[in-house]
């Protein structure tokens, strides 16, 4: 059974109008700054993934890099990041995607993901699904196996949880 998170809604800041009329941003950083807060968070997402053994986390860019790494180390997985197009220094596979305000890119090395290497997949908000659903795909065309999605918040009316059907996921706080 899943740890009630419902604690970090204090910690979570609303800002209403960002990025763009209409949209409530949903701040995590108050929540960072905490050392509390932030060390309970990580535990939190670690625990919802006790079950599996990864080998790898893949952080998105930028503020999943914060919550990946982390994880990562706690789970003695190594740390994987997919950056924004033209940010990686070696050879990348890309995936195109769309996202609540228009598209972008991401990318990861080639030999960032082993063939069958079983890997969860992490970042701090899940709205649209766009960019997780990007950031499953790359790791699948390499052929690893993503064994879940693990996310701070959960935008629940965006429908991101429907663009990653037949993946696991968990997150800590829905909205």
């Amino acid at each position: 059974m899943a740890a009630d998170s419902s604690w970090a809604r204090e910690h979570i800041r609303a800002i209403a109008d960002y990025p763009q009329a209409g949209v409530t941003f949903r701040d995590i950083t108050p929540l960072l700054g905490d050392e509390a807060a932030f060390g309970r968070a990580i535990d939190d997402l670690v625990s919802r993934f006790h079950d599996v053994s990864v080998s790898r986390v893949v952080g998105v860019e930028s503020r999943g890099f914060i919550l990946a790494a982390p994880v990562a180390y706690r789970l003695r997985a190594g740390f994987v990041p997919v950056r924004k197009a033209g940010k990686l220094p070696w050879a990348v596979a890309r995936e195109e995607y769309e996202l609540e305000y228009g598209s972008d890119k991401l990318e990861i090395h080639r030999d960032a993901i082993h063939p069958d290497e079983p890997v969860l997949v992490v970042d701090d908000v899940l709205a649209t699904g766009g960019t997780a659903a990007a950031t499953c795909k790359l790791v699948e065309a390499l052929g690893g196996r993503v064994l879940g999605v693990g996310v701070m918040i959960e935008l629940d009316a965006l429908g991101g949880r429907e663009r990653l059907a037949g993946h696991r996921v968990e997150s800590l706080v829905s909205y």
